[in-house]
């Protein structure tokens, strides 16, 4: 086992809980925060989100064509814009982009798209092109660069298991199942003489550092609780957490989480009603809680799928796709509906065809929102024009 497997192994074991330097944390009121201090909050959803029944093109009639048994209906669909309009459990999304705080990146994906879901992931976890494989996720490598020295809690990272899209040459993101339970009992040594092992006291410093993690984990918990009501859902409560780690100034520059269940070969209405309903509960709670906290100018939110469904039912629900939209939520973004609408009737092998590459909205975040040069990752992707 190498050092840098290792290392990754007893993060997770730890609970990722390393020592956050000083700059990273501040316990001064939220008021006194640096405007453009930025974070990006990633939402994951997990199994393939049909784009197309998301954000409806509920004025073209191939649209009702090839989706017989699963097309929305136009008296369903709600706050229409540029001839395409929102799901009618997304009644929070469609108010936060009336309010001017969501974009819509049209037909997101990447060429010769891979419809299985873990390699598809993979590539967006790590910015490869598909016939390339990585063993860095694209953010691990940001942090690599961004942190000057190990910064473990610079990424946090709200689910079971581990993220790729964090994991870097040293561990500079966490994972966490509960921030409330995440608690590491003060078992560390003060004045540990440093042996001969170069590698046993590095060990030695990430283990007693959790200590301290844990610690300022729980300090900015309890220095923001939930001022606004969320959802008692999976990520009802995730998103509450990364609010209360967000307002408690943890000041991690990434935080993510996914939602599962997206994977609607069959009963897609009903399933794919439910956990939209709960990604648009959860987020506009968040939107709302951020708002409230005049923050939502620092925090930007991205919500993304693996890939989208085909364009024709299987007459129940639908299979794999490619292309599908990206919802960009605060940050000061434009508000926009970037990019044509899905075309329906230029299609290859039954599906949409690509247009916006989803690392030009990586380099896109990484340039406008945390000051970096993608390039710098091996991102060269043009930057998307009119989203921030």
């Amino acid at each position: 086992m190498n050092r840098r497997n290792f290392l990754s192994l007893k993060g997770t074991f730890t609970g990722g809980a390393l020592l956050l330097p000083d700059f990273l944390f501040s316990f001064s009121k939220q008021e006194n925060l640096i405007i453009g201090e930025q974070c990006v909050v990633f939402i994951q959803l997990n199994g393939g989100n049909d784009g197309l029944n998301t954000f409806i093109p509920y004025l073209d009639p191939l649209y009702y064509e090839m989706r017989p048994k699963i097309a929305l209906s136009k008296e369903d669909v709600i706050a229409g814009n540029k001839e395409m309009a929102f799901h009618p459990a997304l009644k929070g999304f469609a108010q936060m982009q009336q309010n001017g705080d969501l974009s819509v990146i049209q037909n997101v994906g990447y060429p010769e798209p891979n419809r299985s879901h873990f390699r598809s992931q993979e590539i967006w976890q790590t910015a490869s092109n598909s016939n390339e494989y990585l063993d860095e996720g694209w953010l691990g490598r940001y942090l690599d660069l961004q942190c000057t020295t190990h910064t473990p809690t610079a990424g946090v990272n709200i689910d079971n298991i581990d993220n790729l899209s964090l994991k870097g040459d040293v561990p500079n993101a966490i994972t966490i199942k509960n921030p409330e339970q995440f608690k590491v009992k003060n078992g560390k040594e003060e004045n540990t003489t440093l042996s001969e092992n170069p590698e046993l006291d590095f060990v030695r410093k990430i283990a007693n550092s959790a200590v301290e993690g844990s610690e300022q984990i729980q300090k900015a918990l309890t220095h923001a609780t939930d001022e606004n009501s969320y959802p008692k859902t999976g990520l009802g409560k995730n998103m509450s957490w990364i609010g209360r780690l967000i307002k408690g100034n943890l000041n991690s520059k990434v935080y993510y989480t996914s939602l599962n269940g997206f994977d609607t070969h069959d009963n897609q209405l009903a399933l794919h009603k439910g956990k939209l309903s709960e990604l648009n509960d959860a987020l506009f709670s968040f939107y709302t809680d951020m708002k409230n906290a005049k923050l939502l100018q620092n925090v930007t939110v991205v919500v993304f799928s693996e890939f989208g469904r085909r364009v024709h039912d299987n007459g129940n629900g639908t299979d794999h796709g490619t292309a599908a939209p990206m919802f960009i939520i605060g940050g000061s973004n434009k508000g926009n509906v970037v990019g044509s609408n899905p075309n329906l009737s230029d299609l290859q092998q039954g599906d949409l065809k690509h247009q916006v590459d989803f690392r030009s909205v990586y380099a896109t975040l990484l340039k406008d929102k945390l000051n970096f040069d993608p390039v710098k990752i091996g991102i060269k992707n043009p930057l998307v024009t009119d989203l921030f």
